[in-house]
């Protein structure tokens, strides 16, 4: 064989067999099947020198997040659609009902208000570290970085066992939804019908998931806009039932169902909702720019929050009494959604059908960014040590087949569709890891106060960073804050819930505050098997380096800056980019 031939093998066997081949069709089949057949194998990569039995644990953890195969291929349009529409799913179109009738209406605008502030802090904190440190994980690797192995293992771990369970229940949800309007089909057929459109996406790699987010983000948007619209339209007493509402539903029935415990309980429900939102900072390491593109869809949190939730929610109040009947339907059915009840309240006959159908697709994207969240936490904890070495296999175009194939395991949950208790069975499954947002949320003001102290004790500024957090530490000091609040009230409501009389309802703790022990056995468990009785790493010993794809400080900022001088900016102007 020539050098000649021997070159070209290695090109085609490095990019997985996609030469061209024209000495025959049976050759082109032969090439493409061997060219997705090579696609499932590891890349022909050489392992990092840096590995060495001379590196701590924390080393090889930093490393092996940065050093992710992973590929680059979602786009700018991709995480702006990811951004705006990624936590917008059953929370706000579904669970906002049950959360109306047991706070009322000014409850639903304090609640999410406040939560969306909290959460704000958060995304802005993340956006910063995710700018900085571009790497697989996000948070979960952040918290090996900056705080601890055990709590990166206790926070990564849970936060993949809540999305592997979260598959199965929207699945179901999904199945649930199509009832709306044929009850006739087993759901179990939709079921399965939907599980193989889920992972069917994922198998395209990071650019399917992205692709698929962007249109059905692209729907909800427009669907979530249209309803708002509607809903002033309704408000005014133009509807086909031509009757003014204005504000009547705050003065009969109230504002406000059960006081002030009917509000701490939609405080739980608002931060469940807005789960999703972190989302963002994982795809960082799948993007070509992040340096460009995050902070764009870091800045989308601010109107996601004020035009998805607090308006549309607004509307909810205005339109749908707290007492009415129909939102005591299951709440896994569309029929019992606010959004759809405010629509057969204005006399619209079209339109619940409509809004069923972006429910749906609602909780398929739900389902997508599952599968994607779940797979790309367990292939960093596989690359950080924090897992078995097997989760970090990701094949040549990218996918983490054994993180997909995690979830393709548990996504079989699915089918406890056709068990009759299914239910009780789900809510003791979600109860495993239903707390498992907070603690991250929690994590990443941890981590972003953290990373601002190493950087202020090793003698380094802000200067050096392409983006930072427009709230600063303090904005993550009242995010852990808020959410330590959060917990103490998901206690008491958990412990005595509405209707209890002041009883201790041992079986509502346990599903409510499950969470709670769970990720303390993953921190306690990790202690002794690693045998690391250390609470943090020393401000000295943080590493701020491994994972930066840019340290040109200069070159940086004259990226963002160009010629242009910021004092020389109108204010008007300076307010507008901090928010787009």
């Amino acid at each position: 064989m020539s050098d000649k031939d021997d070159a070209r093998s290695v090109v085609e066997s490095a990019i997985g067999g996609f030469s061209s081949n024209d000495s025959g069709t049976n050759e082109n089949t032969s090439t493409r099947w061997q060219s997705f057949r090579d696609s499932f194998k590891r890349p022909e990569k050489e392992k990092p020198q840096e590995y060495n039995d001379q590196l701590d644990d924390i080393e090889k953890a930093n490393i092996g997040a940065s050093k992710s195969p992973l590929l680059r291929d979602l786009k700018n349009r991709h995480l702006q659609m990811i951004a705006i529409g990624g936590s917008v799913g059953t929370g706000l179109l579904i669970g906002s009902g049950s959360s109306l009738r047991t706070g009322g209406p000014a409850a639903l605008l304090i609640a999410w208000g406040l939560v969306g502030t909290m959460v704000f802090c958060t995304i802005h904190a993340l956006g910063e570290l995710c700018v900085a440190f571009p790497i697989s994980g996000a948070f979960s690797s952040y918290a090996t970085r900056f705080v601890d192995p055990s709590w990166g293992f206790a926070v990564g771990w849970n936060y993949a066992l809540m999305w592997l369970i979260v598959l199965p229940l929207e699945l179901v949800a999904a199945a649930m939804s199509i009832q709306y309007w044929d009850n006739s089909i087993n759901p179990v057929a939709w079921v399965v019908i939907f599980y193989i459109f889920i992972f069917v996406i994922n198998l395209f790699g990071v650019k399917g998931y992205g692709e698929a987010e962007f249109f059905l983000a692209i729907i909800k948007i427009i669907a979530i806009v249209g309803f708002i619209i509607l809903g002033v339209v309704l408000v005014c007493g133009g509807g086909p039932t031509h009757h003014f509402i204005g504000g009547k539903n705050f003065h009969n029935p109230g504002a406000f169902a059960n006081g002030f415990k009917g509000v701490c309980t939609v405080f739980v429900t608002a931060s469940y909702s807005l789960a999703g939102s972190e989302m963002v900072g994982l795809a960082a390491a799948e993007t070509a720019n992040p340096k460009k593109t995050l902070p764009k869809a870091i800045k989308q949190v601010f109107w996601r929050i004020f035009l998805f939730y607090i308006l549309s929610l607004m509307f909810i109040g205005l339109i749908v009494p707290y007492d009415s009947d129909e939102l005591l339907g299951s709440s896994s059915s569309g029929s019992a959604s606010p959004f759809v009840i405010a629509i057969k309240i204005g006399g619209i006959e079209a339109l619940p059908s409509i809004f069923n159908a972006v429910i749906l697709i609602s909780v398929l994207s739900v389902g997508n960014s599952a599968v994607y969240g779940c797979s790309r936490t367990i292939q960093s904890l596989g690359a950080q040590g924090l897992g078995p070495e097997i989760l970090n296999y990701v094949d040549r175009r990218g996918r983490p087949l054994a993180g997909l194939a995690c979830s393709g395991v548990f996504g079989l949950l699915c089918f406890l569709s056709a068990y009759e208790n299914e239910g009780e069975v789900f809510n003791w499954l979600l109860s495993v890891s239903g707390l498992a947002t907070i603690f991250s949320w929690f994590s990443i003001g941890l981590c972003h106060l953290r990373f601002r102290a190493a950087l202020r004790y090793q003698g380094r500024s802000t200067d050096e960073l392409s983006f930072t957090s427009i709230t600063g530490i303090w904005g993550s000091l009242y995010s852990m804050v808020f959410l330590i609040v959060v917990l103490g009230v998901q206690f008491w409501v958990a412990l005595f819930p509405i209707g209890s009389n002041g009883q201790a309802n041992v079986k509502s703790f346990f599903q409510n505050y499950l969470g709670v022990f769970v990720i303390l056995l993953f921190y306690v468990c990790h202690k002794i098997y690693s045998r690391n009785w250390r609470l943090y790493i020393k401000l000295d010993k943080i590493d701020l380096d491994t994972g930066r794809r840019e340290n040109d400080t200069d070159l940086m900022n004259y990226e963002i800056d160009g010629d242009t001088n910021e004092e020389e900016v109108p204010m008007y102007l300076r307010i507008w980019r901090t928010l787009v």
